[in-house]
């Protein structure tokens, strides 16, 4: 498992009952989690201290509790700094436990430019959300291109962008449909040194079009690797789909990618540490494809 333990504003501090107890800076939230399948004393005190709990419906979807929370504020990680709003569903803007890719892709890209200086490193970040990963593939040194069909993400990751001290001219924003731009960026004959993406389990094209993730990512997966360069660096799936396990993920890289390009795959299980007792949350799964 690859484990995102460089943190030091974010901390999962205790799980039960299909909730996970986490301090995001200088605040204390409950927000449910669906691999948190085990009860367990909640002996940690700030059980008690929460700044926000997320509560989950019956019947689906749910609310948040507010008690003592402001509408906006920051955590940094490393020389990143995010904006966090707690929104619809739980979330706050951020996944946490994507800062092991974030520095797995920003040793790729230091690792070309170091083996080519005078050559740019072109990144397509997919699926985008908040730009986690475009940001931190950006301060590493690369020129990203960041896609994501909704104009509030793609907002909300320029916020980001300029709070991490990103200059404007280092990432290429785009409000689309990302299977569109990745079949208009092959007619146009571009091409880049890596590619990120973080498709969703389910959603809808701008045309009702279906995505869903089990039956669709593999031809996607095989569209998009037609944009990297023949001496490409890196190209990253995650997925939180729970039937896409990490051998799943392997496999597919490994048949679109390694009989054109050569190279290596691997993939894990990423998770959190726990720090009430030193156990690991589970968070999805990834693979990586690096030449």
């Amino acid at each position: 498992m690859w484990i995102a333990d460089n943190w030091k504003d974010y901390e999962v501090i205790d799980t039960s009952g299909g909730e996970k107890l986490e301090r995001w800076g200088d605040y204390i939230l409950v927000r449910p989690d669906p691999q948190v399948i085990w009860d367990t004393p909640h002996d940690a005190k700030q059980w008690k201290q929460k700044n926000g709990h997320y509560h989950r419906s019956a019947k689906g979807g749910g609310e948040w509790e507010f008690i003592d929370l402001p509408n906006e504020w920051t955590i940094s990680y490393k020389e990143l700094t995010f904006h966090l709003k707690p929104f619809s569903f739980k979330h706050t803007g951020l996944f946490p436990e994507q800062a092991v890719n974030w520095d797995w892709c920003g040793e790729k890209i230091r690792a070309a430019k170091a083996a080519n200086p005078d050559k740019e490193c072109k990144v397509l970040n997919l699926f985008a959300y908040t730009g986690g990963a475009t940001i931190s593939a950006a301060k590493a040194g690369a020129f990203v291109t960041h896609v994501d069909a909704s104009k509030g993400m793609v907002g909300w990751a320029k916020e980001n962008a300029a709070s991490s001290g990103i200059p404007g001219d280092r990432i290429r924003w785009l409000v689309d449909d990302c299977q569109k731009f990745v079949e208009r960026e092959i007619r146009r004959g571009n091409t880049y040194d890596g590619i990120i993406m973080d498709p969703p389990s389910y959603g809808r094209g701008p045309k009702g079009e279906i995505w869903k993730i089990e039956e669709s990512v593999f031809p996607f997966i095989s569209l998009a690797a037609q944009l990297l360069k023949k001496d490409a660096s890196f190209f990253l799936i995650n997925s939180y789909t729970t039937g896409l396990q990490p051998a799943v993920l392997s496999y597919m890289l490994h048949t679109v990618l390694c009989p054109r390009l050569g190279g290596r795959v691997e993939a894990q299980e990423i998770g959190l540490p726990v720090s009430s007792n030193g156990l690991v949350l589970p968070c999805g799964a990834s693979g990586r494809w690096w030449a």
